[in-house]
């Protein structure tokens, strides 16, 4: 098992996040139930309990990639060997959650000055444009601000003020880093227990995560946050009982998959990670 040393490295200068305590805007009206999830009609947005980062990894998202254009971080000479963001999500501790809360819709010129970060970190592995909260087709961030960030009332209040925070959050606890100093790195032959990745975690942020995979393939790994973003266990997923692993669909012994087959570290990992 390969180990490497690293620190986390920020490639440009964040602004500190001015997260206060705002208003919650009441509403009489109703809820529907739709899959697993509560979905404001035009009602009361029941204040949700708990945020979750959820993390892609990007050789197992790339494994069914079968059209390349240029929103498609798939086909990138240097595709990412990293966790990229997927979504910053407001979560309720049943295990539902809101989405397509009241607010504005996406404005890109909203984050003109975060792109070129989000771009490199929160990319979209699809060529597809994604489904909106207004009946429409747009990008993944604009999915990601109307479905999850509308509904991060009263901690976020704005678009800018979402990527932000969720940017800030994910250079502050660098899943890539704490794995990769564990020696979980990427790899087309190497499968990892489970239960070590998840240990690693919990000994770094004092939490514990949840993993999704895609038969031994690590999909996602979700890192969860109280509203003052310090960690916390996630409601549901990655636990350890008496020896025995549990996350999601996820194989006691995992892999990392390297995009398109190719080893070594990509440029934005060299830009990530470098050795102490």
């Amino acid at each position: 098992m390969a180990s490497l040393k690293i620190k986390a490295i920020f490639c440009m200068q964040l602004l500190p996040l001015l997260i206060g305590a705002f208003s919650v805007i009441r509403i009489n009206g109703s809820w529907d139930v739709e899959d697993g999830l509560l979905r404001r009609q035009t009602g009361h947005q029941r204040e949700f309990d708990y945020f979750k980062l959820s993390l892609l990894w990007p050789g197992t998202a790339c494994r069914n990639t079968t059209k390349c254009c240029s929103s498609n971080a798939c086909c990138r000479s240097n595709s990412p060997s990293i966790f990229t963001i997927h979504g910053l999500w407001a979560d309720y501790n049943d295990g539902t959650w809101p989405a397509c809360c009241s607010g504005p819709q996406f404005d890109k010129e909203q984050i003109s000055t975060l792109r070129k970060p989000m771009k490199k970190y929160w990319p979209s592995f699809s060529c597809k444009a994604t489904s909106t909260c207004h009946h429409e087709k747009g990008s993944f961030w604009a999915h990601e601000w109307e479905k999850h960030g509308t509904c991060s009332y009263p901690v976020v209040h704005d678009e800018y003020e979402y990527f932000l925070m969720t940017l800030n959050v994910y250079f502050k606890y660098n899943v890539t880093g704490v794995l990769f100093e564990a020696g979980y790195v990427p790899s087309n032959s190497e499968k990892y227990p489970l239960g070590g990745i998840i240990s690693a975690i919990q000994n770094a942020f004092h939490a514990t995560p949840e993993l999704i995979c895609s038969g031994d393939a690590v999909e996602e790994l979700r890192i969860c946050f109280y509203k003052d973003l310090q960690p916390r266990d996630c409601a549901s997923g990655s636990i350890i009982k008496s020896g025995r692993v549990s996350s999601g669909s996820c194989p006691q012994y995992v892999s990392l998959p390297v995009v398109n087959g190719s080893g070594g570290l990509d440029n934005t990992t060299a830009d990530f990670l470098s050795e102490r």
